[in-house]
């Protein structure tokens, strides 16, 4: 059942990268909405989920999970039916508020439920699975819910999965909470926004207008929140977040790591999606079906996770997962220029195979290290992390992608377009096919330049990996016997 709400935020993210071009063509939002689409809901999950798992160590996580099933269902209807892009921020910033409930409070029931280790490594090995698993489903019902409905179609399978949760949660699932969580600190809470939210907002806007000072300000704004928050929690007799778990090389390099390689994956993986449909013509189902090996080979590593922790340690296994993920980057950049999808099929399954095998064990590191009755805010500090990787990378990687297709086209346009149409060429390449003959030169100049963005991209992403690797191999122990130490 803690598997299902995973699997089931999982899908809820897989089918919005594919639904984004059916979303460009009803609702006609700029490359700026469309990221803010996609981050608000990260946004949200990152701001709250440090709040949301004390909130469910202090009131009961089967309580906060239940009561988050059926905000999420309830804004899975808001968003399905958005009218303009404004419309649907706001019902992703619901969704993200909803899911932020979920994310803590199936890691810290698991954290309770098995207190032995070996048990636990599997349990959290599965609801990796979970996780792989509803990436796999997504698009492949996102697709085909697309080539046959309106785009909001996609929201909507959530209702009936919620439903679901809830009716079985309320059966299986045992109440715990921290018995003696002390005095819920207002200030933590909202310095724990304070540092995430003017950062994100910053790294969103940085590549629509440049470094502003608007800009500068949320950076300096979102930093000294973080420093404030952190100062504040070790004063603290019952803080949030216990600040000197970070002082454990396997908690502060699980941490790093997850940061690191969610960032590089999902900032290039939300745009796989466009680049199928939009570069290689591909159709929904056709591109859901053409990012399977990903998503299948990441399943494919709960059963050989316990084998290669026991033969490998802790470490190398996160490390040897990242070098996977680095080469399978490396060598995409060259596949997206192929003319056959098999290499681009070997290399997702290259990348998908070493993000599960990292992503399980810099999971089970963390939670491993939390003491049972602070399971829910040790859990948000896994998702947070997770979150933070999504909507940086998302952010980050995207606005570097969005810079190098402008950069790419801009000596492409011809000097007699009309601005208007100038103007949607040069945004994204979702708009200049929106606007372009499909055989245009022009329509063809613009496939080329976001070809070569995404390679680019995909290089840059590699070296990100490449750092959490060696972040592994340096900080996280790989003998049994230091784990958690």
């Amino acid at each position: 059942m803690l598997g299902l709400a995973v699997l089931l935020l999982a899908i809820d993210g897989t089918v919005l990268s594919l639904a984004v071009p059916a979303l460009t063509a009803a609702l006609a939002p700029t490359a700026e909405q469309v990221l803010w689409i996609a981050d608000i809901y990260s946004l949200a999950l990152a701001g709250l989920l440090v709040l949301m798992g004390n909130l469910a160590d202090r009131f009961g996580r089967k309580r906060v999970l239940l009561i988050g099933s059926a905000a999420f269902g309830l804004a899975s209807v808001l968003a399905a039916f958005a009218t303009s892009p404004e419309q649907l921020i706001a019902a992703r910033l619901l969704l993200g508020a909803a899911g932020a409930t979920l994310m803590p409070s199936t890691l810290s029931l698991i954290r309770n439920m098995f207190p032995d280790a070996g048990e636990r490594t599997r349990a959290i090995a599965i609801w990796s699975m979970a996780f792989g698993a509803g990436s796999a489903i997504g698009p492949l019902v996102g697709g085909f819910l697309l080539e046959h409905f309106w785009w909001g179609s996609v929201f909507l399978i959530n209702v009936p999965v919620m439903l679901v949760v809830l009716v079985t949660g309320i059966l299986l699932l045992p109440e715990s909470r921290d018995p003696e969580p002390g005095r819920f600190d207002v200030p933590s809470a909202a310095l724990s926004m304070v540092a995430v939210v003017p950062i994100v907002y910053a790294i969103t806007h940085v590549a629509g207008s440049g470094i502003t000072p608007s800009i500068a300000a949320c950076v300096i704004v979102g930093l000294a929140g973080g420093i404030l928050f952190v100062r504040r929690q070790r004063r603290l007799a019952n803080p949030m977040i216990d600040v000197d778990l970070f002082r454990r090389p396997t908690f502060s390099g699980a941490v790093a790591t997850n940061v690191i390689a969610i960032f590089a994956l999902s900032g290039l993986m939300f745009f796989f999606s466009q680049y199928l449909q939009f570069a290689r013509g591909f159709s929904p189902l056709q591109a859901g079906l053409a990012e399977l090996p990903s998503t299948l080979a990441s399943v494919v590593v709960v059963a050989l996770v316990g084998f290669l922790l026991g033969r490998l340690g802790r470490g190398r296994a996160i490390a040897l997962g990242m070098a996977l993920v680095t080469v399978g980057l490396g060598l995409i950049a060259l596949a997206e220029g192929a003319d056959s999808y098999l290499w681009l099929a070997l290399c997702l399954a290259l990348i998908g195979f070493g993000v599960g095998l990292a992503t399980t064990l810099t999971g089970d590191a963390i939670i491993s290290a939390a003491p049972p009755d602070k399971a829910g805010s040790v859990s948000a500090i896994t998702e947070t992390a997770q979150e933070l990787g999504v909507v940086l990378g998302i952010a980050a990687l995207g606005s570097f992608l969005t810079g190098r297709y402008r950069a790419g086209i801009a000596g492409a346009i011809p000097a007699d377009l009309a601005p208007e149409i100038e103007a949607r060429v040069r945004d994204s390449l979702g708009s200049a096919l929106s606007v372009l003959d499909a055989g245009s030169p022009l329509a063809e100049a613009s496939r080329h330049a976001f070809v070569s963005a995404m390679q680019t991209t995909s290089l840059v992403a590699a070296g990100l990996t490449l750092i959490a690797a060696m972040l592994a191999w340096r900080l996280i122990p790989s003998s049994r016997g230091t784990e958690g130490r």
